[in-house]
């Protein structure tokens, strides 16, 4: 493998040294990966100058993948059609075909969906995509068959990198496989595979590979007694 690529094709500076990041679950069955012991350290700058000068930032390594014509008229088409919810499912996926988008049979596509580049985006047969799901495709985004793809989920390919001077990208793409279920408001970022029939549940952070078959679940609230219960003794005194 180059140096300064990793395995899913993420932008990394030649010399800077891989880190596995955190996937927290709240239960013994959730899938987990640890921090590692340390990261490298940022030099810090002067001080009271910023760490980073946004304007030289040159987006290197970055690819549109259609001109600005294209760029344009999807924003356009997308925005006044595809998003609406007059708009019909097999008129949406038609248009996303016509720009690019590599879409399976008996797709289910619901209204307020934002692609940012369809032609970076392949779906698999009888998938669902739900309301307000936002696809970030700065790099490409895999959708398998029979994936559920649910309500609010954040597919985010893009990130940048703290190490750089300039900010500039640090992108990889994202592969959900077959059968997998990303519940309501998870997030799934850059350069991660989702194994098959895995689920991820609502409001969980995807930082890492889920291997196949794997239930990820987010930290969840507690629930406490009422006030007056808890001081008469009838549950067990909160330690907090």
């Amino acid at each position: 493998m180059a140096e300064g690529t990793s395995r899913f094709g993420r932008h990394r500076p030649a010399g800077r040294p891989k880190t596995r990041r955190t996937l927290v679950g709240a239960s013994p069955d959730a899938y987990t990966s640890r921090m590692p012991a340390s990261e490298p350290e940022i030099p810090l700058p002067e001080e009271g100058a910023p760490r980073w000068n946004l304007g030289n930032f040159v987006g290197s390594g970055y690819d549109r993948g259609r001109g600005p014509l294209w760029q344009v008229a999807w924003m356009l088409v997308s925005g006044i059609v595809v998003v609406r919810w007059w708009c019909p499912v097999r008129l949406r996926i038609a248009i996303l075909r016509w720009f690019g988008a590599t879409i399976g049979d008996n797709v289910v596509l619901r209204h307020r969906v934002r692609i940012h580049w369809p032609w970076k985006l392949s779906v698999g047969d009888r998938s669902w995509i739900g309301e307000d799901v936002w696809v970030l495709n700065l790099e490409p985004v895999t959708i398998g068959s029979d994936v559920c793809v649910s309500q609010s989920v954040l597919l985010c390919t893009g990130s940048h990198d703290r190490h750089s001077p300039t900010f500039e990208f640090d992108n990889g793409p994202i592969v959900i496989d077959d059968g997998a279920w990303i519940a309501a408001r998870a997030t799934i970022l850059r350069g991660t595979r989702i194994g098959k029939n895995s689920v991820i549940g609502a409001t969980s952070l995807v930082t890492s590979d889920v291997p196949d078959g794997s239930f990820v679940r987010a930290p969840r609230s507690d629930v406490r007694a009422p006030r007056a219960e808890r001081l008469s003794g009838s549950h067990d005194r909160d330690p907090v």
